[in-house]
């Protein structure tokens, strides 16, 4: 320690609390002393300390609490307390704080406010159940006074249902069928109907359940050809006719009489000789062309070879 450190209790470096007297350590250390009891104060004392209006809000709000919860009931009395404290709240939010009660910030009136309202919803809940209660020891109370007799219903037998089986036979068709032969002796494009077609029979057996006159089930149990159908038959040409017979040539008109039959178009005399007329030939007959040669040409009419002469 500074020696000009004043005297006091002082750490002396071993974690103890020791006396310095102003110049030099004593031997008198701080767990060595006696502490003196703590001064008792009196809830006379305490209660005197309130200030007087905390003191009639506490008196009248411990009145309204006996009064409302003996009243009322508990649910009641929780309600009361949560809006109490809602309004308590309220006015501290709005106002920032309220220091006659305590509040003293924001948050903490938030803080009032939402108890409050926890506390009003278990009151309603507590007040909801005993009404509930209540109403129903009221109507237990109503049975047992006039209670209601409700006579017993007599039950119907009930009826047997009728089931009926039964075979049945039904006769169905069957249908032909149908096929095609080629016929080599009937011509292209042609069909002629060699076997005509039948239909054929059938009985078929089924199994019926009916029960209370309505059918539920059909079964078929066999089936039996009676009869067979026979198929159709058409038969179908093949045969490529040979082509039509060219028609026969007209025979050639015969020349007049006293014309020569080698030539047509005009009559040629029979003569020594014949020369066209016009041209430079000396006869001794003529003709006026043109002629088609169509056999020798023994007068030399042609004289170009196209086959028409005297033109």
């Amino acid at each position: 320690m500074p020696n000009n450190a004043p005297a006091g209790w002082y750490d002396d470096g071993s974690g103890r609390q020791r006396w310095w007297d102003g110049s030099a350590w004593t031997d008198r250390f701080g767990d060595e002393l006696t502490p003196s009891p703590p001064k008792s104060v009196s809830k006379a004392s305490t209660w005197r300390a309130l200030p007087t209006a905390k003191r009639w809000l506490v008196v009248g709000g411990f009145l309204i609490l006996l009064v409302v919860g003996t009243s009322g009931g508990w649910g009641a009395l929780f309600a009361f307390i949560g809006f109490a404290a809602l309004i308590v709240g309220v006015i501290g939010l709005a106002r920032g704080s309220f220091e006659f009660i305590g509040i003293r910030t924001r948050p903490i009136a938030a803080a009032v406010v939402a108890g409050a309202l926890v506390v009003m919803m278990v009151g309603a809940g507590i007040t909801g159940s005993s009404a509930s209660k209540v109403s129903a020891e009221s109507d237990a109370s109503h049975s047992l006074v006039s209670p209601t007799i409700t006579p017993r219903a007599t039950a119907s037998p009930t009826p047997t249902p009728v089931r009926v089986v039964k075979q049945e036979k039904e006769t169905e068709a069957i249908p032909f069928g149908s096929s095609s032969v080629d016929d080599s002796n009937l011509d292209v494009g042609l069909t002629e109907l060699r076997t005509p077609g039948a239909d054929g029979e059938r009985t078929v057996t089924y199994e019926v359940v009916i029960v209370d006159g309505v059918q539920i089930s059909r079964t078929k149990l066999r089936e039996t050809v009676t009869k067979q159908p026979v198929d159709e038959v058409t038969a179908v040409g093949t045969k490529v006719p040979p082509p039509p017979p060219q028609p026969a040539p007209e025979p050639e008109p015969a020349a007049p009489s006293g014309c020569d039959p080698n030539y047509e178009w005009a009559c040629v005399p029979i003569a020594s000789d014949v020369d066209c007329a016009g041209g430079s030939g000396n006869g001794p007959e003529y003709v006026w062309g043109p002629v088609h040669v169509i056999g020798s040409d023994i007068y030399d009419l042609d004289r170009d070879g196209d086959g028409v002469g005297c033109d």
